[in-house]
C-alpha cells in the first residue's frame, strides 16, 4: 500500500469560503474535548469562552475594544499578504507606534489645541512605518527574507519599551510600577459610548477597511500588488516595479500598526505599559487569513479573535482555567484553517499494489 498526495484538478471556489466556516466549527469540537479532558462541562466551557464575555451591552462594547487594534493591524497585513509579501511583523510595529506615540504624548500633554490629538496619533503611525521600512530596506537592496527580518524586529521593538518603561518614561510617581504616566484628556481618544471604553479607534479600523477595499478593487495600484503576488514574472513583464510595491506595503502596513499601538495606549490603557499588546499583531495574521483577506472577512474574523482573547480572561475568572487556553484556541484555529485550506488543493490516494499498472521493459518485476 502506498499513501501519495495529489493535487486536485480543480479547486473548489465555494469551499474556499467555507473552509473558514469549517475551521471554526472543528475549532469548537476540539475545544470541546480539551474541556473534558480539564474536567470541565464542554458545553459550559463553551459558553463561558464564547457567549457570556458578550451576554450584555457593557461586553458588545470591549469586543469592540478588544478588536479594534486586531482589524487595524489584519486590514495592513492583508495587503502585503496579496503581494506575496510575508509581514510577520505587525506586533512590533504596534508596540513602536504605542512607544513613540506616548513619548509624544507625555511631551505634549500639557498643550492645548485640537492639534495635539492627531499629532499624537500620526506620530504613532509614523513610528510603525519607519519600523517597517527596515524589513522593506533589507529585502530591496540586500535580498533578505521579511519572514526572519519582521520576527527579530518584534523583540526588538519589544525590548525597546521595556526599556522605555523602566527608564525614560517611567512615571516618578508610579511607585516604582513600570509604567509611563497618566495621559490627559487632551491626548485621549474620546469615546463612542459614554459609560463604557469603546473608543474611535474602532472607528479608524472600519475606514482602514473601506480605504483597503477600495485600494484593492477600484485602483490600477492594487491590481499591481495582486499581479505580483500571483506571479512576480508576469509583474516585471508588464513594467511594475516590485521595489516600489513592496515599499508601499509594508510602509502602508506599519503606519495601520503603528496607528493601533497608539491608539490602545490613548485609548482604554491611558498610558504606556509594558503588557501593551497581549499579541494582537500575531493573531492579525490569523485574521488576515481566516477573513480571506476581504475587508468584510476581516472584520468578522476580527471580532472573532476578540471574542476568543475575552473567552480566555473569562474562563480564567469562572472557571479556573489557565489564560493560555486563549492561545490554544487560537492556535487550533489556525491549524484547522490550514488544514482545511490544504484540502481544498489536494487530496490524499491510497494505492495498493493491485492498482499499479504492470511494469513493462528495465522495471519489470520491481516493486515500489
Amino acid at each position: 500500500m502506498k499513501i501519495s498526495i495529489e493535487r486536485r484538478p480543480q479547486d473548489s471556489n465555494l469551499m474556499k469560503y467555507l473552509s473558514p466556516l469549517l475551521a471554526v466549527l472543528l475549532t469548537l469540537m476540539a475545544g470541546g474535548v480539551i474541556f473534558t479532558l480539564q474536567g470541565q462541562d464542554p458545553w459550559t466551557g463553551l459558553y463561558t469562552f464564547f457567549i457570556l464575555p458578550i451576554s450584555d451591552s457593557y461586553g458588545l462594547s470591549e469586543l469592540g475594544v478588544k478588536a479594534a487594534p486586531i482589524l487595524l493591524c489584519a486590514m495592513g497585513l492583508a495587503v502585503c499578504f496579496r503581494a506575496n509579501i510575508w509581514n510577520i511583523g505587525a506586533e512590533g510595529q504596534l508596540l513602536m507606534g504605542a512607544l513613540m506615540g506616548s513619548w509624544a504624548a507625555l511631551s505634549w500633554m500639557d498643550l492645548e489645541g485640537i492639534w495635539v490629538l492627531p499629532a499624537v496619533l500620526m506620530s504613532g503611525a509614523v513610528a510603525g512605518l519607519l519600523w517597517a521600512l527596515i524589513p522593506a530596506l533589507l529585502r530591496n537592496h540586500f535580498n533578505t527574507n521579511e519572514i526572519l527580518t519582521t520576527i527579530m524586529l518584534n523583540y526588538i521593538a519589544l525590548n525597546l519599551l521595556l526599556y522605555a518603561v523602566h527608564g525614560p518614561l517611567k512615571d516618578p510617581h508610579g511607585f516604582n510600577f513600570p509604567e509611563s504616566a497618566l495621559f490627559t484628556e487632551a491626548v485621549t481618544l474620546p469615546l463612542l459610548l459614554e459609560g463604557t471604553r469603546l473608543h474611535i479607534g474602532l472607528a479608524f479600523g472600519l475606514f482602514a477597511g473601506v480605504c483597503i477595499w477600495v485600494l484593492m478593487t477600484k485602483t490600477f495600484l492594487g491590481f499591481q500588488l495582486k499581479v505580483i503576488g500571483l506571479d512576480v514574472s508576469a509583474g516585471h513583464f508588464a513594467g511594475f516595479r516590485e521595489r516600489r510595491l513592496v515599499y508601499f506595503s509594508l510602509l502602508l502596513c506599519g503606519a495601520l500598526a503603528g496607528l493601533a499601538g497608539i491608539s490602545e495606549v490613548s485609548g482604554p490603557i491611558g498610558q504606556l505599559v509594558p503588557s501593551v499588546s497581549p499579541g494582537y499583531g500575531y493573531a492579525a495574521i490569523i485574521v488576515a487569513f481566516l477573513g480571506r483577506l476581504h475587508p468584510i472577512g476581516i472584520l468578522l474574523a476580527s471580532l472573532l479573535m476578540a471574542l476568543v482573547y475575552m473567552g480566555g480572561e473569562m474562563g480564567q475568572i469562572d472557571l479556573g482555567l489557565p489564560l493560555a487556553m486563549g492561545s490554544l484556541f487560537q492556535g487550533m484555529l489556525l491549524f484547522f484553517l490550514l488544514a482545511c485550506d490544504f484540502l481544498i488543493s489536494y487530496r490524499f490516494r491510497i494505492r495498493t499494489m493491485s492498482n499499479q499498472p504492470p511494469a513493462h521493459g528495465r522495471n519489470a518485476g520491481v516493486n515500489c
